[in-house]
């Protein structure tokens, strides 16, 4: 058989790659192990070798796909023009939210095998903090390319700017995060998929708004 992708690498990094490739098109339905092995261009038994099952494979490739996302917010954060402490605290949790939704909305594959919910073989969640040695782009900071992390240094900065007071930080990601994932979900696959551009602006404005207010 030609090999197409893998070469004399690591073959689990071939196969979480050709994972993430047909992820990105085809959303978690399309990870499976015969079509992983068909594009990594290895047999099906040698993917058995590195992934006890299906699950265990796309519970990989959704932690690869949760880092994407991840790194995009590393991206738009890192855009913030300096500015005083509090504007400039604000505009990076905005950053952070407005890239999770463009997330969603550009890479619908990736965004809902991120949330698949597949955990590895043995049951233990793979974080999004997995690193994996073929991932590529910008390199994460001291909290990893975890969403969720990020989304808390987010809110940290808030305090240490004086824009939180210290007493509402304590559980105020869950509900950012609620709020900005159920606007996303909605765009993708809920009754809002069908919004105009311009409304999905102004909804993405009104939520983001919101947990300003609400924070």
């Amino acid at each position: 058989m030609e090999n197409r992708t893998y070469h004399h690498g690591n073959l689990r990094a071939a196969l979480v790659e050709a994972g993430v490739q047909l992820a990105r098109t085809g959303g978690p339905s399309a990870v499976v192990l015969r079509a992983v092995s068909r594009e990594a261009g290895v047999s099906h038994n040698a993917a058995y070798r590195h992934f006890a099952d299906h699950q265990d494979l796309l519970a990989a490739v959704a932690a690869r796909c949760m880092e994407q996302l991840g790194l995009l917010m590393i991206e738009r954060t890192a855009r913030v023009a300096p500015d005083e402490p509090v504007p400039r605290a604000w505009a990076r949790l905005a950053a952070v939210g407005r890239a999770y939704i463009d997330f969603a909305l550009t890479e619908h594959g990736w965004f809902r095998t991120a949330f698949s919910g597949a955990t590895p073989h043995g049951g233990t969640p793979r974080g999004a903090t997995h690193k994996d040695t073929t991932a590529g782009g910008p390199r994460p900071d001291d909290t990893g390319a975890d969403p969720y992390a990020l989304l808390g240094a987010r809110l940290d900065e808030l305090v240490r700017a004086g824009a939180l007071p210290a007493e509402r930080r304590p559980g105020a990601e869950y509900a950012a995060w609620s709020a900005v994932h159920g606007l996303a979900g909605l765009l993708v696959d809920g009754p809002l998929r069908d919004l105009p551009a311009d409304q999905v602006q102004v909804a993405i404005e009104t939520v983001l708004a919101a947990v300003a207010r609400g924070l």
